[in-house]
């Protein structure tokens, strides 16, 4: 009887039962680190974990009607005067990450100009923070889908405050549809004209009257980076998005201007309660590395660093991703 062996005389069986062996080990090992499986909390302060409040708002969405409130004060974070004396544009600013960015950049020295759809009674509050750390904070209500709007709303914030040294483009749309042919020619521009063209216009309003050492900080997507199966149109205008940040990186470099991106992962803010139903937002984050969303104040850091000429002189063109690891 021929027994098969290897080139070194090793029967062949034998490295089978082998392989098995360790496979068998990796299987328990793995089915063990599942069942373990927990939300990761990394920070200083524990943040909520899913389940989360099954709710659903009706949109643009407001925080002041979420049940869980998104985090965005960052208690732990001291200011040390990063962006002192600065002019700020948040658009979105009245909740959310536009939110926390906002509180923070005033902690760091800047006025802020909120821009915001019609939220009135979550961008008040975002304001009353904002001048509890000390700064101005100018409130406009409009829509950047409109270039005029953009244009106006600019030089309003110039007048106010002299000048304008950051701008944040923030402001977004979303809503899951299932399949391509669900997906409406009203909802495609809606999502395209918001989160591209509302970025386009801001920026082309911004640049005349944007210093040498001001930046362009644009809100990006783990989407844009990786696709959303549910977010067609969302996750095609996060990566033209960060190719707008590369391209105008490249573009207004000469003029001392920089711009970057913030690609976050899931975060808890009105945006996901206003387009999925509840069920789904109970589970939110839940698929992520940390096994949870972050909270809008592990983001605005983030913003903070891009936005200081004191920590990021030299990053133009920058994505950055703070999405609580890699996905998958």
């Amino acid at each position: 009887m021929n027994k098969s062996v290897t080139k070194k005389g090793v029967p062949v069986k034998k490295t089978v039962d082998k392989q098995r062996v360790l496979q068998d080990r990796a299987d328990a090992l793995e089915s063990k680190g599942q069942a373990k499986k927990k939300p990761v909390q990394a920070g200083t302060s524990k943040q909520p974990e899913p389940p989360l409040p099954a709710q659903h708002l009706r949109k643009p969405g407001r925080e002041s009607e979420l049940a869980e409130a998104p985090r965005f004060l960052a208690p732990d974070y001291r200011g040390s005067g990063k962006l002192e004396g600065m002019k700020a544009i948040v658009t979105g600013g009245d909740s959310g990450i536009g939110r926390a960015v906002a509180v923070l950049f005033a902690r760091e020295g800047a006025d802020v100009a909120i821009l915001y759809l019609n939220e009135d009674e979550d961008a008040e509050e975002t304001a009353k923070w904002v001048r509890k750390e000390g700064r101005e904070c100018l409130l406009i209500s409009g829509d950047v889908k409109d270039s005029g709007f953009c244009e106006r709303a600019v030089a309003a914030a110039v007048e106010a405050f002299g000048g304008v040294d950051i701008l944040v483009n923030n402001a977004a749309f979303q809503q899951h549809v299932p399949n391509l042919e669900d997906l409406t020619d009203e909802q495609f521009e809606e999502t395209l004209l918001t989160n591209v063209g509302g970025y386009f216009h801001m920026a082309r309003a911004v640049l005349p009257h944007m210093r040498r050492g001001g930046c362009i900080i644009n809100s990006g997507s783990e989407t844009g980076l990786f696709g959303s199966k549910e977010l067609l149109d969302y996750s095609a205008t996060k990566g033209a998005i960060h190719a707008f940040t590369k391209s105008l990186a490249s573009n207004l470099l000469e003029r001392g201007i920089r711009v970057n991106a913030v690609a976050p992962g899931p975060v808890w803010t009105p945006l996901n309660p206003a387009d999925q139903p509840a069920q789904k937002v109970a589970e939110f984050g839940k698929q992520s590395a940390m096994g949870r969303p972050a909270q809008p104040e592990e983001l605005s850091p983030a913003y903070v660093f891009l936005a200081s000429p004191v920590t990021a002189s030299y990053v133009n063109g920058a994505i950055l991703p703070v999405m609580g690891g890699p996905s998958g």
